[in-house]
């Protein structure tokens, strides 16, 4: 009899970074479906790479994106879409058939709105998500291939606060160390400021103290340090308990008041 593994979990409980990550290690293919109210999105998985995502939402639809990023004016996304609803081919083909965009401007579309689903789940602080092991059966649609660690990090960088994240890194008095491979910088494509605070984690800067550093805001190195911590790039260095240890303490990460614990 043929079983099928499946894995749920609440995104109270675990982040969809994180459950990237583990998917990533053991290059297993599947489709995670997360669950919010109404809404549902499915990221399709093989080989250690994205290859597709859907959203019940209508604004997550590729026509609303093209609108949203300038591609389609607002009449010919009617005239596309008037024309979807007389048939059943996709939004991607019609385009094609009408001669508003090149095959390879359609490709970069599908691919630019399939990172858009993905990174929108990476802001759900609630909502159910599970992740059914095994190939996607009847997939018919464009394959795109968005490596995971490279998603993973982008995804955590745009995230629009950076207070649940910050929260899953510990307290204030907390200290890091590297644990990555040259190799590994280069797959995740780190830039000049990524890379600038990477090497600066010593395992002796705390975390208040890598918040601090310039030219980045508090805020955005601390995306950046939940997304070091993800993709394994480093890790906690366990310490002893410092003279403020079980005190909570208040940091500004930016002026609306985005704050962590210590």
């Amino acid at each position: 009899m043929n079983r099928k593994f499946e894995y749920r979990a609440s995104l109270r409980e675990v982040t969809l970074p994180e459950m990237l990550y583990t998917i990533h290690r053991f290059r297993v293919p599947g489709v995670i479906e997360a669950r919010q109210d109404s809404v549902v999105k499915k990221v399709v998985l093989q080989d250690g790479v994205i290859v597709h995502a859907t959203s019940t939402d209508l604004r997550d639809s590729l026509g609303e994106h093209l609108k949203r990023t300038g591609k389609l004016s607002e009449a010919d996304y009617e005239h596309v879409a008037g024309a979807r609803m007389a048939g059943e081919k996709r939004f991607g083909v019609l385009l094609l058939e009408l001669g508003m965009l090149t095959p390879r401007e359609v490709y970069d579309a599908i691919q630019a709105h399939v990172e858009e689903i993905v990174w929108s789940l990476f802001y759900w602080r609630d909502g159910e998500v599970t992740f059914n092991v095994g190939e996607s059966e009847g997939f018919q649609r464009v394959r795109i291939q968005l490596p995971l660690r490279r998603v993973i990090f982008e995804g955590i960088r745009r995230a629009p606060e950076a207070k649940p994240l910050v929260e899953r890194l510990g307290k204030r008095s907390t200290v890091f160390e590297a644990c990555f491979q040259w190799e590994d910088l280069i797959e995740v494509g780190l830039d000049a400021d990524a890379y600038r605070l990477l090497i600066e984690v010593d395992a002796v800067r705390s975390l208040y103290d890598l918040c601090s550093l310039e030219p980045l805001s508090a805020a955005e190195n601390a995306k950046l340090l939940y997304a070091f911590q993800v993709l394994h790039l480093v890790r906690r260095r366990e310490v002893g308990a410092s003279a403020d240890a079980g005190q909570p303490v208040k940091v500004q990460l930016k002026p609306q008041n985005d704050i962590f614990p210590g």
